[in-house]
């Protein structure tokens, strides 16, 4: 996963929800974007340049981040089960 691309391409889902005039329904907007669209291996990714931004040459944009603080809970993906 090209964690560079990643954060791309979830600041660009930022731009789009960073121009909404209600803040709270912006940050909802990105978390539920990425979680309905984004599998989970990208998700998991992402959450994981979001602790470890030095790894990645691309800056996340703020709004990104405190949607991924946010709604972190939202976008980590289920453990799975093999039983």
């Amino acid at each position: 996963m090209d964690d560079q691309n990643l954060i791309d391409m979830a600041n660009r889902i930022g731009d789009f929800f960073d121009s909404m005039p209600d803040r709270e329904e912006a940050l909802a907007g990105i978390a539920d974007h990425i979680h309905r669209f984004w599998e989970p291996r990208m998700r998991r990714a992402l959450l994981a340049s979001l602790d470890h931004p030095d790894a990645s040459g691309i800056a996340m944009s703020g709004i990104v981040k405190e949607a991924l603080v946010k709604h972190r809970e939202q976008l980590t993906p289920a453990a799975a089960s093999f039983a």
